[in-house]
């Protein structure tokens, strides 16, 4: 029987682990169960109510940490750009490091490592927003640059992760009153929802070393992490010691499950037979959806990399750039906002079947992990 997103979140608390680790699909609902783990544990408070009650118990990162950074591009002269920063609770627990701690410092060089070391940014003087530039080296730059949408969300993961590491080095202090600040002091939980979709798998690999070692380092924090990167949830599996692992599953019905998952079902790849099982789902109850392209695809792309294949097309049968090509129509992004792919017709259903059974059937991959529980 399913269960409601608010009791999976009690459940998180109850387990009273060091670490939590959940792998999910994207829109299955893990940036709304942060929300619900936060509203369980600090109902309708502010951080700022939270300091002055009982101290901030919860810290979290997801989707709703970006919207508070947001961009005035300068419309009228279109030179002057630069990303604001919304006040709220965590932006001004975030000033107060930047003004008291030198926390820019942090944030520079953890956001340099992993996009451009001549990408820089550049606070204003009441921290309230942000300028780049790119330094050239020879003393001249490129002011006012207009930064990607993933190398934002990489700016806004890394403030996160800089304070997150300022934290856990004040609550290391044992003695409460030799710690430089005493507003963590009832500091829980740490939720940190998908801070991985902008990576390459380099950089991707590197952040989860450094969030295990981070999380390692803290002595009294529990840790949820929800993922649907397999690449992110194997790292943190296997960097980490004592954590609990599960698969967050939304049923038909609006409800869900989160199943835990033991010993080597996580080692290495076991969201494969997941959606191997998904699409199988789909076949049986004919009611294959435009997804389901989607799917296939990554289970191919997952599967011609645990085989060495540079590119996942090579696992396709004969006329490659035939299948290949109605992969990509279902599973790329349109050129044009308005553009709407089509439902799929019965013989583009009758491809994901027969691509299905064709990866299956003739690797034996298959055969060495359909035996592990997932």
């Amino acid at each position: 029987m399913g269960q409601s997103l608010p009791e999976i979140a009690q459940s998180l608390k109850d387990a009273d682990k060091k670490v939590q680790l959940i792998y999910a699909f994207n829109g299955t609902g893990k940036t709304r169960l942060s929300r619900e783990f936060k509203e369980l544990n600090a109902p309708k408070m502010t951080v700022e109510e939270q300091q002055g009650e009982s101290g901030i118990k919860v810290l979290y990162y997801n989707a709703f940490t970006e919207d508070l950074f947001y961009w005035d591009n300068d419309l009228d002269a279109d030179r002057n750009r630069k990303l604001v920063i919304r006040p709220n609770g965590f932006t001004n627990l975030v000033l107060g490091f930047l003004q008291d701690q030198g926390l820019d410092g942090n944030i520079v060089s953890n956001f340099q490592h992993f996009t451009n070391q001549f990408l820089t940014p550049q606070f204003s003087a009441d921290f309230s927003e942000v300028k780049f530039s790119i330094e050239r080296g020879d003393n001249e730059s490129i002011d006012n640059v207009k930064i990607s949408k993933g190398e934002e969300s990489n700016f806004i993961w890394c403030v996160f992760y800089s304070l997150l590491e300022q934290v856990i080095e004040i609550l290391n202090v044992s003695e409460l009153e030799e710690r430089a600040t005493d507003q963590f002091d009832n500091l829980e939980y740490v939720f940190i929802d998908d801070p991985v979709s902008s990576l390459d798998d380099n950089h991707l690999i590197a952040l989860a070393v450094n969030l295990a070692a981070l999380i390692k380092k803290s002595t009294g924090l529990k840790f949820i992490i929800s993922t649907h990167n397999p690449i992110f949830y194997n790292v943190l599996f296997n960097e980490l010691g004592k954590k609990v692992c599960y698969m967050l599953h939304k049923f038909d019905d609006g409800t869900y499950e989160l199943a835990e998952k033991d010993g080597d079902s996580n080692k290495s790849f076991s969201y494969h037979l997941f959606l191997k099982n998904t699409i199988e789902e789909a076949i049986n109850s004919d009611n294959i959806q435009k997804y389901h392209f989607t799917l296939l695809r990554n289970l191919y792309e997952k599967t011609a990399n645990f085989l060495g294949y540079p590119r996942w097309s090579e696992l396709l049968p004969d006329d490659k750039q035939i299948y290949y090509n109605r992969v990509i129509q279902f599973t790329s992004h349109s050129t044009l906002s308005n553009e709407v792919v089509p439902e799929p017709t019965e013989p583009e259903k009758q491809t994901v079947k027969f691509l299905l059974a064709h990866l299956t059937t003739n690797f034996n991959y298959w055969k060495e992990v359909q035996n592990v529980a997932i």
